[in-house]
């Protein structure tokens, strides 16, 4: 099948998803997975390759996603209810005052999704938006934006972080000035698409607290001290980041290796953290079994929502990825003889917007460019900085295809529109921001 063809399929799939999901009012599950087969048929796909694609997009997504969103639920339910996230919220508030409390929550999801996926990094963070959130009155997008535009800001630029690990490794990328030139991308990129965009945005998109948001069950006087409840948020990321480094330092294959990996992986970091906070904080402060049931249960209940919509995202996907759209697309744009900068940045987001998967659009990205620059003998430090255009263009435009974009949603509880004024609009302004200063590395270099 023709390029054009295959780049007409991709763009018109996005169209008429866009149409069913925010014209059409139908739910999202079902849009995505009409627009999916559509996509598989009129790209040529044979029709039992179509299920199972639709089969592999699901499984792929949610084998991952499903124990995070769980466990996270619970974990951030419990440390809600205990008053943990409170405690936190009332020091954010005291060291940066409430006009600064969005600065406060852009760093922190900075730092604490620096060993995450960015997933897992919502999951265990989006509580303390809301603690904030209802201690100052605020609109949540206020809040929000920052919180998320750190995190994305990390997942996408920021070593050790998972994304820009495997990136800079493809591009055989030195490691030093990928630190040095992702950080020179990710603070600014976050000051602009998260506290700066956040104050202008929320003038215009209003977004209330969850209506199931209580105050802690636990009294004043039996919560948590501060020390306590920040030592709980950081434990899973303490974890996954002992993996991260430790095993940098240890040898491949080793016991000690062995127990690093497993021990870090966000399964057991996640579910470690949940069961301090249920018995080290919870029931140990007087709060019943029974209680701790209650509110695991609620807890889950929205979660099943979250994960069916951002399932049927990677079944989307993954019919747009096993369709050849991205290498057609991939050609297409080097032949045109465009600067290599300028075309890690647009290839990287053609891809990001027609199949929705970051990680994915960076390695198709690479696997298309790097036949090319290896030809033109460019440095280590050079290549760390496409490999900034490559992240920065991996993350801009995000729509009904990312499961970012269903995961802000659902746990803001915007609609589809408001989520496209907010988080899609963050996430081009901190992929385009962090991109231009790849480029202008990449011409100095």
């Amino acid at each position: 099948m023709s390029t054009l063809t295959l780049v007409l399929t991709a763009v018109g799939s996005v169209l008429l998803l866009l149409f069913f999901v925010m014209y059409a009012r139908l739910h999202a599950f079902i849009a995505l997975m009409i627009v999916a087969i559509g996509a598989g048929i009129f790209s040529g796909m044979p029709l039992e390759k179509i299920t199972q694609t639709m089969q592999n997009g699901m499984g792929g997504t949610l084998g991952f996603l499903s124990i995070v969103v769980a466990l996270g639920a619970m974990f951030g339910k419990v440390l809600h209810e205990t008053g943990a996230l409170d405690q936190i919220a009332v020091r954010l508030l005291k060291y940066f005052g409430e006009k600064r409390a969005n600065y406060a929550l852009g760093i922190a999801g900075l730092i604490c999704a620096l060993p995450l996926f960015f997933d897992v990094a919502v999951v265990l963070l989006i509580g303390v938006v809301f603690a904030v959130a209802r201690r100052t009155g605020g609109n949540v997008v206020k809040m929000a934006i920052p919180l998320f535009a750190g995190v994305a800001g990390a997942a996408a630029f920021l070593l050790p972080g998972p994304t820009p690990m495997l990136l800079a490794d493809q591009m055989n990328a030195d490691f030093g000035w990928m630190i040095l030139i992702g950080l020179c991308a990710a603070i600014p990129g976050m000051l602009l698409a998260g506290p700066i965009f956040g104050n202008f945005i929320s003038r215009y998109v209003t977004l209330e607290l969850p209506k199931d948001l209580t105050e802690p069950s636990l009294g004043q006087n039996k919560m948590p001290s501060f020390g306590f409840s920040l030592a709980l948020v950081l434990l899973p990321l303490v974890l996954v980041g002992c993996k991260t480094i430790g095993a940098r330092f240890v040898e491949k294959g080793s016991e000690l290796y062995n127990i690093l990996e497993f021990v870090g992986h966000p399964f057991i970091a996640i579910l470690v953290a949940c069961l301090v906070a249920i018995y080290g904080l919870a029931i140990r402060r007087g709060m019943s079994k029974e209680k701790v049931m209650e509110i695991c249960s609620a807890a889950i209940q929205p979660a099943g929502i979250i994960l069916l919509v951002t399932g049927a995202g990677g079944v989307f996907k993954q019919v747009l990825v096993d369709s050849g759209v991205g290498p057609a697309l991939g050609n297409a744009l080097i032949g045109a003889g465009m600067p290599i900068a300028v075309a890690c940045f647009i290839l990287a987001g053609a891809v990001r917007v027609i199949q929705g998967s970051a990680t994915v659009a960076c390695l198709t990205a690479v696997g298309l460019v790097l036949p090319v620059v290896n030809e033109l003998g460019y440095s280590g430090a050079q290549m760390a900085a496409l490999s900034v255009c490559i992240a920065g263009g991996s993350i801009i435009l995000s729509h009904v295809n990312d499961s970012g974009f269903w995961l802000f949603g659902k746990f803001t509880g915007a609609t589809e529109a408001q989520t496209l004024k907010t988080w899609s609009l963050m996430e081009t302004i901190l992929g385009t921001t962090g991109a231009v200063i790849g480029m202008i590395f990449f011409a100095f270099l």
